[in-house]
């Protein structure tokens, strides 16, 4: 099922870096493992130690059943090289300190893989007074992607690339509103959970336009995807109300034709992180391993100005000076 464009089975440079945020469990471990299979060195950022370490060896055993299989394109010498680094997106904190624990191992980055998200589940918020799902989804994952850009500068790739993982439930969003991105106004009773995850999806897509014109000129391009209907651990904190799943029945008769493996839904990230064909192409949102439309709201200039200017505010006691003023500065 899925039907999509397969990525293509290219063997990657070993010295290839990727970071794959999420990559424990669902589609990210499908992306990890795939990435690293073909090569390069992948670090799955994540919250639990314990599954990571479970995800890694498993993903060791899935190598070593492909490698008998003969798959092409995947390395046939060795072992994959995953490694585990810890954070917790719903914590800023704990997202900047992972953000200084790899800027000081010296290690270089080439390619982001933005994955790690929140679905449909109950409201609530974190220790920096945000909305959950906003923060992590969107807000942590853009203070992660805005520190370690520079490093993507500085490596000795002309083609890096960061991938923002979305969805097509951006389509569903809240019209766009900048006074409450940060879901302080909600409550028990005007809280619809499906929407709300289409709002944080709505800024991902957002935030491959803004960031590509500032990056423009650059060796880093932005690709935002959409992975389908995938059988994963996405509700697994479900509590919709009746509105709210009215919203998820909508979606699933509109925009989902099947329900995906994991596998099959991580195809088309991999396919944005390593397509050599892809090098240098920008504002670009992939479904099934193909170009797709974005909602008309996500394409308006003003509004993803907007987004950036009040998550730099959000973010001002996270990031550094230039930071600010590289970010703030229209390209």
């Amino acid at each position: 099922m899925g039907g999509g464009t397969s990525f293509p089975r290219e063997p990657l440079d070993r010295n290839k870096v990727v970071i794959v945020t999420g990559g424990n469990t669902g589609i990210g471990y499908e992306t990890a493992k795939w990435i690293a299979m073909l090569g390069a060195k992948v670090i799955i950022a994540c919250r639990s130690e314990t599954r990571a370490r479970e995800a890694i060896k498993r993903m060791k055993e899935e190598y070593q059943e492909e490698k008998q299989k003969e798959t092409n394109g995947i390395i046939q010498d060795g072992d994959i090289y995953v490694q585990f680094m810890q954070v917790d997106f719903a914590s800023l904190q704990s997202t900047k300190e992972f953000i200084e624990t790899f800027k000081s191992s010296g290690t270089k980055l080439h390619t982001l893989v933005c994955n790690a998200g929140l679905g449909l589940g109950p409201l609530e918020f974190t220790e920096d007074k945000n909305e959950l799902v906003f923060q992590v989804n969107y807000l942590s994952q853009f203070l992660l992607a805005i520190h370690l850009i520079p490093l993507m500068e500085c490596s000795d790739a002309d083609d890096c690339r960061i991938v923002l993982v979305s969805s097509d439930g951006h389509k569903l969003a809240h019209a766009f509103n900048v006074s409450s991105i940060q879901g302080k106004q909600l409550t028990e009773d005007n809280f619809e959970c499906f929407r709300n995850y289409g709002d944080s999806k709505l800024y991902q897509v957002m935030q491959m336009y803004f960031m590509n014109r500032r990056l423009k000129g650059t060796n880093i391009s932005v690709l935002s995807t959409h992975p389908g209907s995938v059988m994963t651990e996405f509700g697994r904190n479900m509590e919709c109300s009746r509105t709210c799943c009215l919203y998820c029945f909508a979606y699933t008769m509109k925009f989902c034709h099947c329900v995906k493996t994991p596998f099959e839904g991580a195809e088309t990230e991999i396919y944005a992180a390593t397509a050599p064909q892809l090098k240098g192409t920008r504002d670009v949102y992939y479904a099934d391993c193909k170009p797709a439309t974005t909602s008309s709201q996500s394409r308006n200039m003003e509004n993803q100005e907007a987004l950036l200017k009040v998550s730099l505010e959000m973010l001002k006691d996270y990031i550094p000076d230039d930071i600010v003023h590289r970010w703030s500065t229209k390209s």
